[in-house]
């Protein structure tokens, strides 16, 4: 029963994605593609957190059912409903009232609604699934003294830390269940949990190295505590636990950080409550009602003190308490509370039995409807930040990851509004100035993003992305060279880093250097061998070598990996060169039908149907290159000359050709020959045969005078038509 009413409370779970932190630990964690992801996981600190038996079951469902998420949240659900029968049973075997009751609102609690529709929270319910397993075992064995039962509590408990290392508290909550079943504690109680001990000791070293290593990486001012604020830190800490387990509304992913105020006596009454509690409890211990209040909220601080502000946590940047921090401390509290209900119930009489079963029933029943509802706060990021900001406006992370999200579905003025948000709430936030660069640079205004790339770089000079974005602006300015400077610095900071080294590859292109730009996009496609982007510049560089046949299989490997209108448009501009004239049309065709805005397409395969005759398809084509790119007066230029020279019956249109013609001379200043014999052309067409004289005069004198002998030749022919008094025709 147990088992359904958690799967069934937790099924719109099912429906979530991916939010916060699942990419690391899981979509974009290489080591769960990588053969040999189970060493990277087990051996080293660079893959994400250490949670190696965590990121060993990532793995390994990454090899069963890929990404999709449904399986991931399945998973996670299934191993909820297992821990709330396995607390069920603990809890029975340790003789706790009401023990049925109080696993059930344990398992269906508000506040564990973040672990269990969080896939990166299989950390929680798979240490709390070992932490169970190994208690149950230690009971046994304290019962019956047989070797096996020990042994599977110390590998459970062993497996425990390695999917989450805050089950390290493991020893302190045995030595508690040994104290309640006995009210004391002997030599052969410490000695039995000290091998967890030892091991516990072991990975709380390494979580506070690991954690301090993040820490100093970012190296931002959020963690620098005194220990007066972490005490105050952790009497308030408490107090918030216990009070969202019984009044658990208005959840929140991110809490308002709260400003640890040392000085003002207030701050330190939370603290002192817990050590009038502790002593008032403990100087009671022998009455029944203590010593049950001691067990309870024994293992509840046990639990916490992770989490209380003793040790660096990288989350506490943001706030200093969280949902899925108390899941395995809430146990002690839950049971406590509903233990002491089912106590009072029990002296009361059987009157009291059916008025505390309904009023059980509706405890349940509102915890559940509360759990239901707020999971549809995980369903993805934009509803995750939305939520979160709804509660808690000033949470710049929020509005920072909120921004991304609206990257990655296209919407960038938005998301330049969220990260202008986010720094606004935090000037020094170097992440919000990255993305809003990054974000500028894809709108146009990449003067800014120089701006704000650059502090991000003044905030965190190793920041790689930064360098990335900052190169990628540059480009944008012109100013390849400087970007060439921050991508080679970038790949410094991070080797491996194939998207930089494809936009290393790209601007190195850009400079006449395609030699070494292979390079670069050859260690793109051996960092990532599915990279289409690399590809497609690899094979741009090899045709700026002449080395064009070679080109040919680079851009058919892009195509099948990632269908692409750049692509497709610079393979058709290589057929064309080759000769293929058919094959080309057809690639530019296909890159105007994944991006019918794409002018460059528009423009080439305007010129390509002009020279092959299809000349009122060429019209139309240049129409579209001038629509998508205003200032092009190549397209401009080209478009000016057909309708300039066609007949109206087959086209023309000599006033719209005059218009285009002038607009292209002005943007040139009149300084280009040819475009001066457009419009000259232009100006016959429409009848205006003096102006067509003047300007042809001009065109062939600075043609002549740039030494273009050809082209004044050309216009000079052009010329002896206008002065008979006719316009030049194709």
């Amino acid at each position: 029963m147990i088992v359904l009413l958690t799967v069934v409370v937790y099924l719109p779970a099912l429906r979530c994605g991916y939010i916060w932190d699942d990419d690391d630990h899981l979509t974009a964690n290489p080591a769960m593609l990588s053969v040999d992801g189970l060493k990277q996981v087990w051996s080293s600190l660079k893959v994400s957190r250490y949670y190696p038996l965590t990121l060993t079951s990532f793995w390994l469902e990454r090899r069963i059912w890929g990404l999709h998420p449904l399986p991931y949240h399945a998973v996670n659900v299934a191993v909820q409903a297992i821990n709330a029968a396995l607390l069920w049973t603990l809890l029975r075997r340790l003789q706790v009232r009401g023990a049925w009751v109080a696993a059930a609102a344990w398992a269906i609690h508000p506040v564990n609604a973040e672990t269990v529709a969080w896939v990166t929270e299989l950390k929680n319910t798979q240490s709390g699934l070992f932490m169970l397993l190994s208690l149950l075992a230690f009971l046994r064995f304290e019962d019956g003294l047989r070797t096996r039962d020990y042994v599977l509590a110390m590998v459970c408990g062993v497996a425990a830390m390695v999917s989450k290392p805050s089950t390290v508290v493991l020893p302190g909550v045995m030595l508690l269940c040994a104290w309640w079943r006995r009210g004391r504690w002997t030599w052969p109680d410490w000695a039995r949990v000290t091998p967890l001990v030892a091991f516990g000791a072991g990975m709380s070293v390494l979580t506070v190295l690991e954690q301090r290593h993040h820490i100093e990486v970012e190296g931002a001012s959020e963690w620098v505590l005194t220990t007066a604020q972490r005490l105050v830190l952790a009497g308030h800490a408490a107090w918030f636990y216990a009070g969202k387990l019984l009044w658990p509304f208005n959840t929140c992913f991110i809490y308002p950080r709260w400003n640890l105020r040392v000085h003002n006596i207030v701050a330190w009454l939370p603290l002192a409550g817990l050590v009038v509690v502790a002593a008032a409890l403990w100087r009671c211990r022998r009455a029944g009602w203590a010593r049950a209040a001691i067990f309870g909220l024994g293992c509840f601080m046990v639990g916490l003190v992770p989490v209380l502000g003793f040790f660096g946590i990288y989350f506490f940047r943001y706030s200093f308490v969280a949902d899925h921090f108390q899941y395995l401390a809430s146990m002690g509290l839950i049971a406590l509370v509903v233990g002491a209900g089912a106590t009072v119930v029990d002296r009361a009489g059987d009157r009291a039995n059916s008025v505390a079963t309904f009023a059980a029933a509706v405890v349940l029943v509102v915890l559940g409807a509360t759990t239901w509802n707020h999971e549809g706060t995980f369903a993805n990021q934009e509803t995750l930040w939305r939520d979160t900001l709804a509660r808690n406006p000033n949470a710049w992370l929020a509005h920072n990851n909120l921004g991304a999200g609206f990257v990655a579905a296209g919407k960038l003025q938005q998301a330049i509004g969220e990260f202008e948000e986010a720094l606004r709430l935090k000037p020094d936030y170097d992440l919000a100035h990255n993305n809003l660069g990054a974000a500028l640079v894809q709108v146009g205004r990449a003067e800014e993003a120089v701006r704000q790339c650059e502090r991000a770089l003044e905030l965190k000079p190793d920041y790689a992305e930064a360098h990335c974005n900052l190169g990628v602006a540059l480009v944008r300015l012109g100013r390849v060279q400087e970007a060439i400077g921050h991508y080679e610095e970038a790949i410094r900071l991070r080797p491996g880093y194939a998207e930089v080294e494809n936009d290393l590859g790209n601007a190195l292109s850009k400079v006449g250097k395609p030699s070494e730009a292979v390079g670069h996009f050859e260690k793109a496609l051996q960092i990532d061998p599915n990279y289409a982007d690399a590809e497609n510049g690899l094979a741009l560089a090899l045709v700026r070598q002449g080395r064009v046949l070679e080109a040919f299989p680079h851009w058919e490997r892009s195509l099948r990996i990632k269908p692409d209108a750049s692509a497709h448009y610079n393979l058709g501009m290589a057929l064309w060169l080759t000769g293929k004239r058919q094959e080309a049309i057809g690639h530019y065709e296909k890159a105007l039908q994944l991006k019918p805005n794409y002018a460059e397409a528009h423009y080439s395969l305007a010129l390509a149907m002009e020279q092959t005759g299809r000349v009122r398809e060429a019209i139309d084509h240049y129409e579209q290159a001038v629509r998508f790119k205003p200032d092009s007066v190549e397209a401009q230029n080209n478009l000016a000359w057909l309708l300039a020279t066609l007949a109206p019956a087959d086209g023309g249109d000599p006033a719209r050709a005059v218009t285009l013609a002038q607009r292209v001379c002005e943007l040139t200043n009149n300084r280009v020959a040819p475009y001066l014999d457009t419009l000259a052309a232009a100006y016959a067409a429409a009848g205006r045969f003096n102006d067509a004289i003047d300007t042809a005069q001009k065109g062939v004198a600075l043609a002549r005078s740039a030494g273009q002998s050809q082209v004044a030749d050309e216009i000079q022919r052009h010329l002896e038509v206008y002065r008979e008094g006719r316009a030049w025709r194709r």
